[in-house]
């Protein structure tokens, strides 16, 4: 094989295995770099070490937290759009490399060793040594939470409340989190969209505030700025009135712990947050650093309730701590299940003990049918009754199955995906043409297209440039230049000052005094004129990551070839489960298979570590 100088993805220095796996496309440049200077270092000769380190610093840049060296071989797909064939590569016999490893001047072995040496070898799992300390962090404050004494509750306060907060047909489980919460130091509230996760929050800070003593001090917070703002809006509208002007508005949770530059916080072990409450949404989203730093931050004292669906896609840094806590295995709490019986919640009816503080909410409130059904299909692995349901010509869910090469070069508006577009445009320009801010956001969530993949035939770049040409041509006479009303927007940075965050969507409307870009905020839109809006782009289609958190009236997903490495099935779930009315999957069976088959794999030691601790 020929040695391309030019290709940037080669490390023209890297020889032996850590050059036969750069070749192969399994190892970036900065992998076989950073594993380089550091054997270097630390005068460390051993390929198979080495190869180690790069695969460890792999694994970070991917998302996991550490590297299982015994599985690697079989669970490493590549990374982006393409498909890496690592069958052929000289992988090393997994016993003689783990003994390789634990015998390297490089490895810190065992949990207990000291610290100061740039890997840890723990349970087969390499760690970089700054994400064990994380891990670490998060297993130690989550167990050290656990032995502290339960919070003082009136329980028969909590038993009126919950009689009264939660008295609908198909609640029971809504009251049964809002009760391990007010119960327990740490609680985990999960459940996929529309499960009534929000509902559930606002009610519960109802209920700490009928608690006798002065009210709880309260925080609200999320990962991102879109995911801050929506929780701001849906538990304003659930809270009494009266609790409104006590509760403050929801934060980053960069702003939540005082972000400074440099990467420093103002609130950490040193100084904790000043609050009695604090809930964080979309937990999916957070990563292992970042709940290491809130968990740091938190008073032991403090209850901290974790909501999310730990079935959507994870962080897009290292760690899956929400899927974690979720599925870790525990004990029964006698004295937690003793509490909920006289709250009036009999073991009966929440199918035994609580464990870990995880409710999970199954009842969805805000889209049934055929979405649902498809969506529980996904998450149970069951790629039979998926294609089954996509099949069957469902009111609520479409399936426009295309040959392989679709994608490339035929027309990727069948099956009515150009009629949606088209009708959503027209709706979104005419509203932003008259003034109406309010209706034109309306009509930004009337459709939206949802990508696995950036760019190629499959991606985002593709289908927006395509859906330009179908608006132009069903609106010739629209206006054109940068900016246009009915121009919907994407910010791509946080911008503090105004109040807009990375990933807040928007349309561009026009009013007596000229073009303004509206967004929603829960109440009255708010308006920026143009050329305040420095970082924003252009929106028609978006990648499944960028949708997570939104809620659109009719979703099309476009699945890439089933080879891709980006095909999973958290990212089918998080595409589909976006929809409110309607969902359409354009894509080959074969590719519909392959996601609901092929889970993410993030490895990580706490799900197992954490296992029978937090009791």
């Amino acid at each position: 094989m020929t040695l391309d100088l030019g290709d940037v993805r080669l490390a023209r220095s890297a020889e032996g295995l850590l050059g036969a796996f750069n070749t192969a496309g399994v190892l970036e440049p900065a992998d076989v770099h950073v594993a380089t200077r550091v054997g270097r270092l630390g005068g460390e000769t051993d390929e198979e070490v080495l190869l180690a380190a790069a695969l460890a610093v792999r694994a970070v840049r991917l998302g996991s937290v550490c590297v299982d060296l015994a599985a690697v071989s079989h669970t490493v797909l590549g990374e982006g759009d393409e498909l890496v064939d690592v069958s052929a590569l000289p992988w090393p016999d997994p016993p003689r490399w783990l003994a390789a490893c634990a015998a390297s001047g490089l490895v810190a072995t065992g949990p207990d060793a000291p610290r100061g040496l740039p890997l840890r070898l723990v349970d087969g799992l390499l760690y970089l040594e700054r994400y064990w300390g994380e891990e670490e962090l998060v297993r130690r404050s989550l167990t050290e939470r656990a032995a502290v004494a339960p919070p003082e509750v009136d329980l028969p306060q909590l038993r009126h409340g919950l009689e009264r907060h939660f008295s609908a047909p198909g609640s029971e489980r809504q009251r049964l989190a809002a009760a391990v919460s007010v119960l327990r130091r740490v609680t985990v509230l999960a459940g996929g969209p529309g499960t009534g996760k929000t509902t559930t929050v606002a009610r519960l800070l109802a209920l700490l505030h009928e608690q006798p003593g002065p009210p709880p001090r309260v925080a609200l917070a999320a990962p991102t700025g879109k995911a801050a703002a929506r929780l701001q809006e849906a538990v304003a509208a659930e809270l009494p009135e009266e609790l409104r002007s006590r509760t403050p508005d929801a934060a980053t949770l960069h702003r939540l712990l005082g972000w400074r530059p440099g990467g420093r916080f103002r609130y950490g072990r040193a100084q904790r947050l000043p609050f009695d409450v604090v809930v964080v949404d979309e937990t999916s989203m957070v990563s292992l650093t970042m709940m290491a730093r809130l968990l740091d931050a938190v008073r032991p004292q403090a209850r901290l309730v974790l909501v999310g669906d730990p079935d959507q896609l994870a962080s897009v840094e290292a760690g899956a701590v929400l899927g974690d806590l979720a599925r870790a295995s525990g004990r029964p709490e006698p004295a937690l299940d003793a509490a909920l019986e006289s709250a009036g919640i009999p073991g009966g009816l929440v199918e035994g003990s609580v464990i870990n503080g995880v409710v999970t909410l199954r009842h969805v409130w805000r889209f049934g049918g055929a979405i649902a059904e498809f969506a529980r299909a996904v998450q149970a692995g069951d790629a039979d009754a998926a294609v089954a349901l996509l099949r069957a010509g469902h009111d609520d869910l479409g399936f426009v199955d295309t040959e392989p090469t679709v994608g490339a070069g035929a027309e990727p508006g069948a099956g009515g995906v150009r009629a949606d577009v088209v009708a959503a445009g027209r709706e979104l320009t005419e509203a932003a043409l008259r003034g109406d801010a309010s209706a034109a956001l309306a009509a930004l969530e009337r459709h939206r297209v949802l990508c696995a993949h950036r760019r190629g035939p499959f991606g985002v770049t593709r289908w927006s440039a395509e859906i330009e040409r179908w608006l132009r041509a069903a609106q010739p006479d629209a206006a054109s230049g940068p900016w246009y009303p009915g121009r919907p927007v994407l910010v791509t940075a946080n911008d503090y000052d105004i109040g807009l965050f990375n990933g807040d969507t928007g349309v561009v409307v026009a009013l007596p005094e000229g073009l303004r870009v509206a967004f929603a905020r829960g109440g009255v839109p708010t308006l920026h004129p143009p050329a305040r809006l420095s970082e924003v782009a252009t929106v028609h289609a978006m990648t499944v990551h960028r949708g997570q958190g939104s809620q659109f009236r009719r979703v099309t997903v476009v699945l890439p070839p089933a080879e891709s490495p980006l095909l999973t099935r958290e990212l089918l779930y998080t595409a589909v489960t976006r929809a409110a009315e309607f969902v359409r999957v354009v894509g080959t069976e074969e590719a519909v298979r392959t996601a609901v088959q092929r889970p993410i794999s993030r490895a990580s030691g706490l799900r197992h570590r954490l296992g029978g601790e937090l009791r």
